[in-house]
């Protein structure tokens, strides 16, 4: 299958430009251009997006590199190396893998909404409303706002959240056959001078130690 470029109207009222390179698993692989709020900047996105699909695979004759080490966008040293685009079809692949090895997908019935929020949440944090945009830039249908607060009781009940335990349990290999050992230290004094009781450091919070014990 040929490169694609498509538009995707966001919750924020823009339009996302985003090239689909391939489809695998039934999944896009998506590179997200950029949104644009008027019809002009939605044209001058999809006419980048093209330019890069035709420029897709061509050799680059000079590779050099900045002399001098640029900062990344996170203010640590970088190699002169510029980050050109990004796809997030590796990464939706990889935390797909790990909510269903988790038991995330058994435990929720094969709940799509959940399984959305959850990637959303992962690729970027940001409110209900605005998470149904990141989830179109995943390449994704999203269900509708109101959809999403009408299943969020449910998440919030104890029998859904006791599913979800029991899978981490499992995935964790808690049993009778375990032991779990818990600092439960509640005690928490400020000091500047140590009496042998009260010594000044950082104060000790839970610790959570798991024991594989053979079965008796």
């Amino acid at each position: 299958m040929a490169p694609s470029v498509r538009t995707v109207p966001t919750a924020s009222k823009a339009t996302a430009v985003q090239i689909i390179w391939s489809w695998r698993g039934g999944r896009p692989d998506i590179e997200h251009i950029g949104s644009g709020h008027s019809e002009a900047e939605v044209e001058l996105l999809k006419a980048a997006a093209y330019r890069k699909i035709a420029g897709e695979g061509q050799q680059q004759l000079d590779l050099g590199f900045d002399d001098e080490p640029t900062k990344g966008a996170t203010g640590g040293s970088s190699s002169g190396i510029k980050v050109d685009s990004m796809r997030m079809g590796p990464l939706i692949e990889a935390l797909t893998a790990i909510y269903k090895g988790l038991g995330f997908e058994e435990a929720t019935g094969g709940d799509e909404v959940f399984y959305q929020q959850v990637l959303a949440r992962l690729v970027e944090p940001t409110s209900k409303l605005d998470s149904l945009r990141v989830i179109e830039e995943m390449g994704m249908t999203p269900a509708s706002y109101s959809t999403v607060k009408r299943r969020l009781p449910t998440y919030a009940t104890e029998a859904f959240r006791r599913e979800l335990a029991a899978a981490l349990a499992a995935r964790a290999d808690l049993g009778p056959h375990a032991l779990v050992l818990f600092n439960v230290s509640t005690l928490y004094f400020e000091t500047d001078r140590g009496d042998g009781f009260r010594e000044p450091g950082f104060s000790n919070y839970v610790d959570v130690v798991v024991m594989p014990m053979l079965a008796l």
